[in-house]
């Protein structure tokens, strides 16, 4: 069991690849060079990446490719996304009270901008971005955070995230879903390859679950005409449900509520009423096995303006006796039978 996991961000956290081949497209073409498509660029691009510009681009000074390079990704309209499972990955740390920390080279303030705008920065105790090698760093990451390196991985997309692990005395654990294609990943041995963080959580999941329950929060939500909002998500294996999710430690209820409903659906509510509390253990509707006890909520919006994050696939907004029609999940059925039937929605 891994009590500290270091994270290496681009192609594992997030897939910023497609800015990343236009932008070095566009430095190719400055120098006269052909542009390469994906497969080929994972097969080549590698860390620390003065080596990759040295093979195509022998002689120009990284400090003149810098410049060119940075401008174009920051322009590049090619979208930047969470993977999928990273979020999940990231909160399943948090539950377990391991400690979580990063270890990139994509520039710092690149770096920051994704941090925030994808709401990651309260999952790592620190981060460190800009880093050309970053076996330079890994020890000094040990040292300061006092990590026993017998209990942590390096969790990373490429070779030299692998050969990174191996220079700090840490475990390797590599992904699928980044720069590197599986072949080179497997030649330098790393102590674990998985496809994608979700299979991470679930072999690491089998040796440790919490202690206690999980206390979590969520809200049958109606507008002023007296519609609810039901939102399907893989979560409950594509069921449909309410919004809502975990307490964080220091977290008031109520507080917690409203930070859940404005990430997962970009909605302010109010009139917010108690319902009930349900108990929810091991369900066979849920992704995991996990031990909830779940609070629910009725309350209002005066928007019907969804914006979904990456939790949910889809959203409708339906009378009480329509969303009954729909492949609920058992608690959300529950619930919305009882609020039915106690007038909860009436008001």
């Amino acid at each position: 069991m891994f009590r500290n996991l270091i994270f290496d961000w681009s192609g594992t956290l997030v897939d910023d690849l497609g800015p990343v081949l236009e932008a070095t497209n566009l430095v190719f073409g400055k120098y006269g060079l052909e542009s390469m498509d994906r497969d080929r660029f994972r097969r080549h691009f590698r860390l620390p990446y003065r080596e990759f510009y040295e093979e195509f681009l022998p002689g120009v000074p990284l400090e003149e490719l810098e410049e060119q390079f940075r401008p174009a990704f920051r322009e590049s309209q090619v979208p930047v996304t969470v993977l999928p499972h990273a979020r999940e990955k990231l909160e399943w740390c948090a539950d377990r009270g391991i400690r979580a920390f990063v270890l990139t080279s994509m520039d710092a303030e690149a770096f920051g901008k994704q941090l925030r705008e994808f709401g990651f920065s309260e999952f790592f105790e620190a981060t460190y971005a800009g880093v050309l090698d970053k076996r330079d760093v890994i020890h000094r990451i040990l040292e300061t955070h006092r990590l026993d390196p017998a209990e942590t991985a390096f969790v990373g997309d490429m070779t030299h995230d692998v050969e990174t692990a191996r220079h700090g005395g840490v475990s390797s654990i590599a992904v699928l879903t980044g720069y590197t294609h599986a072949e080179p990943l497997a030649a330098v041995r790393p102590d674990l390859t998985v496809p994608d963080l979700g299979v991470l959580r679930g072999l690491l999941t089998k040796h440790t679950r919490p202690a206690h329950p999980i206390s979590t929060v969520g809200a049958l939500i109606h507008d002023d005409a007296g519609l609810v909002l039901m939102v399907r998500t893989h979560k409950w294996r594509n069921l449909w449900g309410i919004p809502g999710g975990k307490i964080r430690r220091g977290e008031t209820a109520i507080a917690a509520l409203h930070r859940e409903i404005l990430e997962e659906t970009a909605l302010e509510i109010d009139r917010i009423r108690f319902a009930l509390v349900q108990d929810c253990i091991d369900s066979a509707e849920f992704e995991r096995p996990e031990h909830f006890i779940l609070l629910n909520y009725i309350a209002r919006s005066h928007s019907r303006d969804v914006i979904l994050n990456d939790e949910a696939e889809e959203f409708r907004w339906v009378t009480p006796a329509n969303a009954l029609s729909l492949e609920l999940n058992h608690p959300t059925r529950y619930l919305l039978v009882e609020a039915m039937e106690r007038g909860l929605l009436d008001s």
